[in-house]
């Protein structure tokens, strides 16, 4: 087959992809953990009051259920798609919408049809980057094909490969690109921020049941995954890099496997170069290839940031709101753009691994991470609408401490807190108290931290 016309049919999708600039949307996805309130144990899909059970529960209330044979394995409302990840990790997508009130209109009116749900049964939804008691070996895999190709494929990779299959949980945004140009610089600040996304959202405080020493535990779990596939794409911060460039790492690395109707290909001795005919293909098949990498960035119809650990509400929206006051602020995205001019991609990957001994004091591109985010959240203070800026109050709270979500846990398990007390932050709840508080948060505070 041939190679360029691959690359140019791969480019054109992107191309046929691309928004006016009064059209462009944001899309999120919360992942979560399902808990036994008295253990912090992961729930299971299977059993009585299991993760099953509640899916079931929820198509009484207006969702359509989506089912692999009999399983029912997720849910679908207007904007809210639920679906679960191999180790029953819990995930909200809401979107594409145009605004950050639509997006948390939507989600909090689907926590107050879940969350009564969870509360019978002595459950509740928590938003931690890694699984806070349950180990890897105590989880089971839900039943879907897909997981369990990916399961036996992770085998031969990395040494934590497993672990981020059943004991991560991750937010990730999605915003839209305007151009091949527009594309180029959002997907170039995306990854160049990668280091600083990673630190000051660090929320894995526990792994395997156990405190964890250092930083960004997502960051370790990540670089030990699958390095053809995790990461940073290759070249991405190139002067050369474009469509063509993303069309290039997607036909040079292997889709693991391919569905067909209810069977699946079994096809990891393969790249997509090897099996795609530019003149004869869905573009449901593509789109599965293009989800079957896991760079820091991802390109689809969309561009996707997929580096933050879970977060708790409201945190979860200041990360989102933060994003969109760089992303969709032209002024704010040359300025940055301006600003990582010379980062390379070695770069980023060596500042990931220095953030693991070090977290946000980590020196990068010349500036401590710490710096640098105080920096972004004073042009997205700047940068965001007024009914906006509002969702940067717990982040700049979070950021004026110098802390980040995992550091908190941690110094309360240090003042002798167990370790159910010690997350209560992280349970998301919704409350009208809870929406009192979050309310109380819209201010126009613009107080900058300062952390040496």
């Amino acid at each position: 087959m041939n190679y360029t016309e691959q690359i140019n049919e791969i480019s054109n999708y992107f191309r046929q992809n691309e928004k006016k600039h009064n059209n462009v949307k944001i899309g999120v996805e919360f992942e979560y953990f399902i808990i036994d309130k008295n253990t912090l144990k992961t729930i299971s899909y299977y059993g009585k009051n299991g993760v099953h059970d509640t899916l079931k529960k929820l198509t009484l209330k207006g969702y359509k259920g989506s089912y692999e044979g009999e399983h029912i394995l997720g849910l679908i409302k207007d904007y809210i798609c639920v679906t679960l990840e191999p180790g029953c990790q819990f995930e909200i997508s809401i979107g594409p919408l145009p605004e950050i009130k639509e997006i948390e209109a939507q989600y909090l009116s689907f926590l107050d049809d879940l969350i009564p749900l969870l509360e019978q049964n002595n459950q509740a939804l928590i938003a931690c980057g890694y699984q806070p008691q349950s180990t890897i070996s105590d989880i089971k895999m839900i039943p879907k094909k897909r997981y369990d190709y990916m399961f036996e494929y992770f085998k031969s990779c990395g040494s934590l490969a497993h672990n981020m299959m059943k004991g991560t949980a991750s937010v990730q945004y999605s915003f839209d690109y305007e151009s091949e140009k527009d594309y180029i610089k959002k997907f170039k600040v995306s990854n160049a921020l990668s280091p600083v996304l990673y630190a000051i959202f660090d929320n894995s405080p526990i792994f395997e049941g156990e405190v964890y020493q250092k930083h960004s535990l997502r960051t370790n779990i990540w670089s030990n995954c699958d390095l053809d596939r995790c990461g940073i794409v290759d070249g991405a911060l190139s002067a050369e890099f474009n469509y063509d460039s993303y069309s290039q790492y997607i036909l040079t690395r292997s889709p693991i496997f391919i569905p067909k109707g209810d069977i699946i290909q079994d096809v990891k001795d393969s790249t997509y170069r090897d099996l795609f005919n530019p003149n004869q293909y869905n573009t449901e098949d593509l789109e599965h290839i293009l989800t079957m990498s896991f760079p820091d960035v991802r390109t689809k119809k969309f561009i996707e940031i997929r580096m933050i650990d879970s977060l708790p509400y409201p945190l979860n929206f200041s990360a989102l709101a933060l994003l969109k006051g760089i992303i969709y602020n032209k002024t704010n995205l040359n300025k940055v753009y301006d600003f990582i001019q010379g980062i390379t991609t070695d770069a980023i990957t060596d500042a990931k691994q220095e953030i693991i001994d070090h977290g946000i004091h980590t020196r990068y591109h010349g500036k401590p991470i710490i710096e640098i985010a105080n920096w972004l959240l004073k042009l997205a203070l700047d940068g965001l609408e007024s009914d906006e800026v509002g969702y940067l109050m717990p982040l700049q709270d979070i950021l004026m401490q110098c802390k980040t979500p995992s550091t908190i846990t941690k110094e309360r398990l240090q003042m002798g807190m167990n370790k159910i007390d010690a997350l209560s932050f992280c349970i998301v709840t919704n409350t009208n108290q809870t929406r009192g508080e979050r309310n109380e948060c819209r201010t126009n505070n613009r107080r900058v931290c300062q952390c040496h």
